[in-house]
């Protein structure tokens, strides 16, 4: 049920209140993250087998960083990964 005190907020607003901002915004970053990962492979035609190799990690570590829900990859397995298919990550505080 939609609460009168909610009318007119954003929903940035509602999560907020509902302490689920910050777990919303990192699921949703870690998604689009994942996605474009996975995007660039495709374009390159590396499997996750060929990738893991070219990241010198293990298959297991890949679909951690390739899992939307896993939030708690790190940020040098992030960066190996961009690295790897000739990109930058580029993070910032907005």
């Amino acid at each position: 049920m939609i609460k009168k005190k909610n009318i007119g907020s954003s929903f940035d607003e509602f999560l907020a209140e509902d302490g689920l901002l910050e777990s919303t915004e990192e699921q949703a970053i870690k998604e689009i993250l994942a996605d474009q990962i996975r995007d660039a492979m495709n374009n390159e035609g590396l499997n996750k087998v060929a990738m893991a190799r070219r990241m010198k990690t293990s298959r297991q570590a890949l679909d951690r960083l390739l899992d939307p829900s896993n939030t708690s990859v790190t940020l040098h397995t992030m960066q190996r990964a961009a690295s790897v298919l000739g990109r930058r990550l580029r993070l910032e505080l907005q």
